[in-house]
């Protein structure tokens, strides 16, 4: 018969947690508000927001679906793929957000409506 394991995590851990993922919440709030800059072209408040989301998804991985608890080839691989993933969302999203002609949330020109009228 195989033997299954369960691992019994702490309440206190899961608050623990659970006031992490609040902090960072209100820490990617306040970022928004906060005009980092752009360094190189590139806006650093997309980038911290980015790298907060993705230190909050490996937070919920790896201890409420207990794969901090499996064996330490399959933590790797999640960090890994953690890792893979928030470079992927900056190089996917820096790249539409630099490939506009004036850098603005707006792609028409201002004289657009004029233009159809």
């Amino acid at each position: 018969m195989s033997e299954h394991s369960e691992h019994i995590v702490s309440a206190k851990l899961y608050w623990l947690i659970f006031l992490s993922l609040i902090v960072g919440t209100v820490v990617t709030a306040w970022v928004a508000t906060v005009d980092l800059g752009k360094y190189h072209g590139i806006d650093a408040n997309t980038v911290v927001a980015l790298f907060i989301a993705t230190c909050k998804a490996s937070l919920v991985v790896l201890i409420f679906m207990h794969v901090k608890y499996t064996s330490e080839k399959m933590t790797k691989a999640i960090l890994l793929a953690a890792i893979f993933w928030l470079l992927l969302l900056l190089v996917l999203s820096l790249t539409d957000y630099s490939s506009r002609y004036d850098g603005s949330l707006n792609p028409l020109p201002s004289d657009f409506t004029a233009w159809l009228a």
